[in-house]
């Protein structure tokens, strides 16, 4: 009788174990930030778009795909040509992320890996077609007009298969080495210019003041001859005088000088030795 008892209970914790086994396997969780798209063997993917939370599924028959919603970043390189014809190397960096509504079409047509097929075709595309309508000084002086045409484009044209652009930068801009060289030339004569400039400059400078230095000293000889021919000799004199006068300050001043009078012996009287 016991056995019997012990029995009928190992069949029903088999049954529960059996039930919860099939129970677990019909349920799929969708984290935070995620929707599910549910692809069924008999109708095919569902245009159904699920939540987050724990949700039920038939397994075998249905199976859920998993898409994050999130804005993820992509940088898309490009090299393009301008208006002048020189070569562009261009970078974009753009944070993506599909519209949740339209996730069982994007699945459809594009397939889980839909970043990959749509945003490097799709950003050359509008690169190439901004990009040539500016020559190469224009695409960096005018570098936000650029990056607002980009923007524009891009996320018009992406919106066609379910996309959003919540930004779009120019993160890299650069050109070929032969426009490069040229710019560096044009930059080192610029420069050679600015400095001959200068001098010239200076020269002229240095013109006025030996023109303004000359005219002076014309002027002080009409004066000093109208000076003597008024006064003769007495002006010579009295700049001699001041002149002694400075000169006689100066060695005044100085330790190593002694001033010997005309006609005086300043010399010690020393005995002779006998």
């Amino acid at each position: 009788m016991a056995a019997q008892l012990f029995n009928r209970i190992g069949q029903v914790g088999l049954g529960v174990a059996l039930v919860g086994g099939v129970v677990n396997s019909a349920l799929y969780n969708v984290d935070g930030g995620h929707r599910a798209v549910i692809f069924d063997r008999f109708a095919g993917v569902k245009n159904l778009v699920v939540g987050e939370g724990t949700h039920f599924f038939v397994p075998w028959v249905q199976r859920p795909i998993i898409f994050d919603i999130r804005s993820r970043p992509r940088n898309v390189p490009t090299v393009t040509g301008s208006k002048d014809l020189q070569n562009v190397n261009i970078t974009l960096r753009i944070l993506f992320r599909p519209v949740p509504d339209q996730l069982p079409r994007i699945y459809t047509i594009l397939g889980i890996d839909y970043d990959e097929r749509v945003l490097p075709s799709i950003t050359s595309e509008v690169l190439k077609a901004v990009v040539a309508q500016f020559d190469a000084g224009e695409l960096i002086t005018q570098r936000e007009v650029v990056s607002q045409k980009v923007n524009e484009s891009l996320t018009e044209r992406a919106a066609q298969f379910g996309l959003i652009l919540d930004d779009i930068s120019i993160t890299h801009l650069t050109f070929g080495k032969e426009f490069t060289q040229a710019v560096e030339l044009k930059q080192v004569a610029q420069q050679e210019a600015e400095k001959a400039r200068f001098l010239v400059e200076k020269a002229e400078q240095q013109k006025k003041a030996a023109v303004i230095a000359a005219e002076g000293d014309a002027q002080a000889a009409v004066l000093l001859a109208k000076s003597f021919g008024q006064a003769g000799e007495g002006l010579v004199e009295l700049r001699r005088i001041e002149a002694a006068e400075d000169i006689a300050y100066q060695l005044s001043k100085s330790r190593n000088v002694t001033y010997l009078p005309q006609g005086q012996n300043v010399l010690l009287n020393l005995p002779t030795q006998q």
